[in-house]
């Protein structure tokens, strides 16, 4: 599972949903399954409108977001593989002495990894709320704002540090038409190539699961050798592909 962390709230990870209050729906992010306000949705026999039904949703369906938190892929997951079993364990309300059995370790050191956790959200908090104030008192023009990297970036570097304007300044260098989207040509230069992918990639709807013949069909519209930007969307990150080649999705 991949999040895009740019554009989500700590409190919509936790839920593992999102809010949108101008089409006033809510989505998984999970599946990308939509609720919409006004209307009804049953389970069980039973009809909830949109804020409960998305609840009811993640509950049935997903559970718990810790277990996708702790397997995601992201690159700003750096919890290593003991870490994880023990957040486990506790999650599961295990007591020290029974974590420190199955992990073949002393209750002490299990003592010591939760105040580790605990100091480590502390810095984290004081880090955010540091951040957000310097961003709420820094007049920084629109143009001047740094596109997100999307979560599925590999090797990221200096490729991706690119403002909006420049990347804007690309978009009408590369393409010759956005609606239709029309590639004059796909450059070689790194910056612009993943500039010019991020836009190709939104032509994809997040979370739906698309046959190679429909990727083929979506990208020979947007270029005509559209088996380069196949290979590049996966190559970047910004898609994934079953191990038989057959299905493909937006990370």
């Amino acid at each position: 599972m991949n999040l895009n962390l740019d554009e989500l709230s700590l409190e919509e990870i936790k839920n593992g949903y999102t809010y949108d209050s101008h089409t006033e729906r809510y989505q998984c992010l999970l599946c990308g399954s939509i609720y919409s306000v006004g209307e009804i949705f049953q389970f069980d026999g039973r009809f909830f409108e949109a804020s409960r039904a998305i609840r009811i949703h993640m509950e049935q369906k997903h559970g718990n977001m810790l277990p996708f938190l702790i397997d995601s892929d992201s690159k700003y997951n750096t919890i290593t593989d003991k870490q994880k079993e023990l957040l486990r364990f506790l999650q599961e309300g295990l007591s020290d002495q029974e974590i420190a059995l199955k992990l073949s370790i002393s209750a002490s050191t299990v003592r010591h990894q939760k105040f580790s956790f605990r100091e480590k959200a502390k810095q984290a908090k004081m880090y955010l709320a540091i951040y957000e104030l310097a961003l709420e008192r820094t007049a920084t023009s629109d143009k001047d704002s740094i596109v997100p990297i999307h979560d599925g970036a590999v090797m990221v570097d200096d490729r991706y540090i690119t403002t909006k304007e420049e990347s804007d300044k690309i978009i009408s260098t590369v393409f010759e038409s956005l609606s239709p989207l029309k590639l004059k040509l796909f450059s070689a230069k790194e910056k612009k190539k993943i500039v010019t992918l991020r836009k190709i990639a939104e032509q994809f709807e997040k979370g739906k699961t698309y046959t190679e013949k429909e990727i083929n069909q979506i990208l020979k519209e947007i270029y005509s050798d559209y088996p380069t930007l196949r290979r590049y969307l996966i190559q970047y990150g910004f898609m994934e592909r079953s191990k038989d080649c057959t299905q493909y999705r937006l990370k």
